[in-house]
């Protein structure tokens, strides 16, 4: 059995040194704890919304959050890993980094940019498996988690999964409160489930690490311009440990904030559970959100193509926010 860890954060906007800051701590206290594997979520070193502050928020392949997992993976003999937007040859990815002890380094780019975050990175190509010194080992990030395309490239062939999310909720628009009480009750619903479902239809132990606190920022309304309007939304949490039956060792709710859980797992790939469904979609995506998917990815991909076209996408000042 390992000893495993998961970190939900509560991070700021466009606040790198604060988001390092506080995944820098959180790590220590699960290595404290003898954490050997301690997942991070996606975006750990900023939230992800409209806000233009964000084409500057990048960084480069060596920067200070990775500086930090290395240091912090050598201190306590820990596989860490976690997702930040990450600039390669003119272009910006959403990349899952997982570091090993002594130093190794494996990325992943996520497949897909989810709605919004089209404005801020393109999608990789890559499949998400890494051969390291715990044996195979997969990554996925958050919508990675309910694609069956995910699933198919990495079922039976993995001992674990090194997930994280930055799932919202509903936009905070007062004029449907109604509607938005009933999306949320089922789209907490929808995260609590999404990480044990995955890990039962690849067969293999999972950490899911997520976010937690209110999101405030802009929502793209017209596809081709940069017109947004005010949202509000919940960051979901449901930072989880899954065994390899598809089971919860332990979970963290977005009610209970920052924070790590911890649990102890066996790796190893097993059998699925059960295939994955003919079709993209793990659940049957309907409704609002398949709306959401279909008119923010565009609007997101125009404005991407835009920042880069001005010279806006630039990696990150460090000087910026500056802790005394």
């Amino acid at each position: 059995m390992t000893r495993v860890a998961a970190i939900q954060m509560e991070a700021k906007v466009a606040d790198l040194n604060f988001n390092i800051d506080q995944a820098s701590r959180l790590i220590d206290e699960a290595g404290s704890k003898g954490a050997e594997i301690i997942a991070l979520p996606e975006f750990f070193t900023t939230r992800i919304v409209y806000d233009e502050r964000l084409f500057e928020c990048s960084l480069p392949p060596e920067n200070p959050a990775l500086d930090m997992l290395k240091a912090k993976a050598a201190k306590y003999g820990a596989m860490i890993g976690g997702s930040y937007l990450e600039m390669r040859d003119g272009d910006v990815y959403n990349t899952y980094t997982l570091v090993e002890p002594d130093g190794t380094v494996h990325r992943h780019d996520k497949d897909r940019p989810t709605m919004v975050e089209n404005a801020f990175y393109t999608g990789g190509s890559d499949d998400g498996y890494f051969e390291t010194s715990l044996g195979p080992v997969g990554t996925a990030v958050c919508w990675e988690l309910i694609r069956t395309a995910t699933v198919r490239r990495l079922a039976g062939k993995v001992g674990l999964m090194m997930t994280g999310s930055h799932w919202w909720s509903a936009p905070g628009w007062n004029f449907w409160k109604s509607f938005e009480r009933r999306f949320h009750k089922a789209n907490g619903k929808a995260m609590e489930i999404t990480p044990p479902r995955f890990a039962a239809l690849v067969g293999a132990p999972l950490l899911h690490a997520g976010h937690t606190g209110m999101l405030e920022g802009g929502f793209l309304v017209l596809p081709g311009t940069r017109i947004s309007v005010p949202t509000r939304t919940q960051l979901m949490g449901e930072t989880q440990i899954i065994d390899g039956e598809g089971a919860v060792v332990a979970r963290r709710h977005y009610t209970e904030g920052a924070g790590i859980v911890g649990g102890e797992i066996e790796l190893g790939a097993t059998s699925p559970k059960k295939a994955p469904p003919d079709r993209f979609w793990i659940p049957n995506l309907e409704g609002f959100p398949k709306a959401l998917w279909l008119h923010q990815n565009p609007a997101g991909a125009s404005v991407y193509r835009w920042a880069k076209r001005t010279g806006r996408l630039k990696t990150y000042d460090f000087s910026r926010n500056a802790r005394p």
